[in-house]
């Protein structure tokens, strides 16, 4: 089976939806799409790692390789934390992270829900006094494999939480953006109106 033969859902549901953008594209999604496509190799996850390359590799009649270390490597799951008493409030980590793990408002302290964040390390850049960090996330030590990355059932299990929110996410951003756009074009008719009128 060819990757143009497998639909960018099938590839998306195998990926670990951490939105790190690790694999070179803008999120899991357009990752998936690439691959469909034959414009991205299945190793570029280091999150899903050994288990998502094996699994894409079996639904893709590809053989398996090894993670490509240009995207990054594997290692156990982490999460953001938060050094409360030097975060000014900026609210640019709650912008940037995919999934609504941080919580916050602006110049009022921040604090990220660790059993949400997905360890996509998005929020760290952004942050301008630099009091993000990670740490290894609070996970029960069944769901680790030897080598310190999680197991396909927590994988499972986190990835599809990470999916339902950032979809959530998206959903809200863009509600809020026709919002948005409704009430500028309601403001511009106005505002034709008004000129009309003094015509």
């Amino acid at each position: 089976m060819s990757a143009n033969a497998v639909s960018p859902e099938a590839i998306d549901a195998l990926l670990p939806q951490t939105q790190c953008t690790r694999c070179g594209y803008s999120g899991c999604r357009p990752y998936a799409e690439a691959i469909a496509v034959g414009e991205a190799a299945l190793n570029q996850c280091p999150p899903g790692a050994e288990i998502v390359i094996d699994r894409l590799a079996a639904l893709l009649g590809q053989p398996a390789l090894p993670l490509n270390p240009a995207h990054g490597v594997a290692g156990p799951p982490l999460v953001a934390l938060i050094d409360e008493a030097r975060c000014i409030g900026c609210t640019l980590c709650i912008k940037a992270c995919p999934v609504d793990a941080i919580v916050g408002s602006a110049k009022r302290m921040h604090t990220v829900i660790a059993a949400e964040c997905t360890g996509c390390e998005l929020c760290i850049a952004p942050c301008p006094v630099d009091c993000i960090s990670l740490a290894p996330a609070p996970v029960p030590a069944e769901s680790l494999r030897p080598d310190g990355t999680l197991t396909a059932a927590a994988l499972d299990a986190r990835a599809a939480l990470a999916r339902r929110r950032y979809e959530a996410r998206s959903t809200r951003a863009e509600r809020i953006s026709a919002l948005r756009a409704g009430k500028a074009e309601a403001k511009r008719a106005e505002l034709i109106k008004k000129t009309a009128a003094q015509t």
